[in-house]
């Protein structure tokens, strides 16, 4: 391996070019552009400062040129046409995806607790759903492209949690429509209200509220860099889900891995965007040999070539190590997305892994049955930030309340701790708070 060819870059961890390009993936952390970010502070506050109008005027400026305020909220007319227009074999897979993220994400659900002590005193933590979240859903090339997963996705684990408000959020075709595979989508959720709003104008009408749109106290959902920039900055008046970036995949392989099938998951990952990362660790160099062979076959065959071949040339790579134990150690400092293990007993190597967004073990696990129907949630850190943070689920929609309930003699038994800290910190009045309750 070790030199360059078009399609993709290759290198040996043996070299220096392997050994740099490695050290720029484990800092691949992605800031917003100035512009972007300056671009997003104003919307985000013209809509705090003019609600509706700045919402539907930016709206009919990307989107949709004749929306009115009357159209800004799907109606009902609205869900029933499109019940019309979707086809009996969509709803059934989208009724079989969705059973199958209700069956995993129901066993996230947390209980509040106690402890009890001898003495009367009880502590524990009480769990409770937030009001109300807010659930964003990209518009998929002008609504020609419907991403029902997100819908699934985020909207299931809120219905698990509890949330009694949820709001969909997505930007409306030219027409000033929705497609209907996502109002279909929403319904299977059992979110019954939905906007016709995109980009950073929809984050801040759901951090904020409008004359129409509610506030909602946790917003979800994947976009560009415009959506990510304004939940960055709402972020802390609002929960978020997380931060994203490009998608990603890294495929670690030995000599067992079937090139064609890493090729195809790697173009998987890179048509989605010139910036998506797509990686192969593999200590076979025929293996590398042989994907690259992949990648020139099946490239021809995809609807968004075009794509996928930037995000090769950009950003895809193979990185050919010694052994399996290299490329986990390598794995888990690159804190990937998506992690493949197209390796011989995957099982054996999987209490190794550290850090990953989502693990596929063995050879017939492709990371789109992930995206889709597996049950686990499909969004995920990327950016190195598997490394700290975790794959959306119920515990999103969730938040914990501690519970402290003293008897007296509890109160009693541990009054000279509390005074004693209390008082070295400075704190007198916590100390006599105590020492009220105890004296006499």
């Amino acid at each position: 391996m070790g030199t360059s060819i078009a399609i993709i870059r290759t290198a040996s961890l043996s070299t220096s070019d392997g050994r740099e390009i490695y050290t720029s993936l484990r800092d691949r952390f992605i800031e917003a552009d100035s512009s972007c970010r300056r671009t997003v502070t104003e919307i985000l506050e013209r809509v705090r400062c003019e609600g509706d109008s700045a919402v539907i005027d930016y709206t009919r400026k990307f989107d949709a040129p004749q929306l009115s305020r009357e159209q800004l909220r799907v109606t009902e007319d609205e869900f029933e046409q499109a019940a019309g227009a979707v086809d009996a074999q969509f709803m059934k897979t989208l009724s079989f995806a969705a059973e199958r993220i209700r069956t995993f994400h129901e066993r996230e659900m947390e209980d509040s607790w106690f402890l009890t002590r001898k003495d009367g005193t009880i502590t524990g933590r009480l769990v409770r759903p937030v009001d109300s979240a807010g659930l964003y859903v990209p518009g998929g090339q002008g609504g020609s492209t419907p991403l029902v997963s997100s819908v699934l996705m985020n909207g299931i684990p809120a219905a698990i949690a509890g949330v009694k408000q949820r709001v969909m959020m997505t930007p409306p075709d030219k027409n000033s429509g929705v497609n209907p595979a996502l109002l279909m989508a929403a319904r299977e959720v059992g979110i019954d209200t939905v906007f016709k709003a995109g980009s950073a104008w929809a984050i801040g009408a759901l951090a904020y509220g409008t004359e129409s749109i509610p506030r909602v106290d946790v917003i979800v959902g994947p976009g560009n860099q415009y959506v990510a920039e304004a939940k960055q900055q709402v972020m802390g008046k609002v929960r978020i889900d997380m931060i994203a970036g490009p998608s990603e995949v890294l495929i670690v392989a030995d000599g067992s891995a079937n090139p064609a099938y890493i090729a195809a998951d790697m173009l998987a990952q890179a048509e989605h965007d010139p910036l998506a990362l797509a990686m192969l660790i593999t200590t076979d160099a025929a293996v590398g040999r042989g994907v690259v062979s992949e990648l020139e076959r099946q490239l021809p065959k995809l609807e968004r070539e075009d794509i996928a071949r930037e995000s090769l040339a950009r950003r895809g790579l193979i990185l050919e190590v010694e052994t399996v134990d290299q490329a986990i150690e390598l794995a888990n400092e690159i804190a990937i997305e998506h992690l493949e293990l197209q390796i011989d007993d995957p099982w054996q190597w999987l209490p190794k892994i550290n850090h990953a967004g989502a693990i596929f073990l063995g050879p017939h696990t492709p990371e789109a049955a992930g995206d889709y129907v597996a049950g686990p949630n499909h969004v995920l850190p990327t950016m190195g930030t598997a490394r700290i943070s975790s794959a959306l689920g119920v515990e999103t929609f969730l938040k914990k309340s501690s519970i402290i309930s003293y008897s007296r003699e509890g109160l009693l038994n541990d009054s000279d701790h509390i005074q004693r800290l209390a008082r070295l910190e400075g704190l007198t009045g916590h100390a006599n708070s105590v020492a009220i309750r105890t004296e006499g």
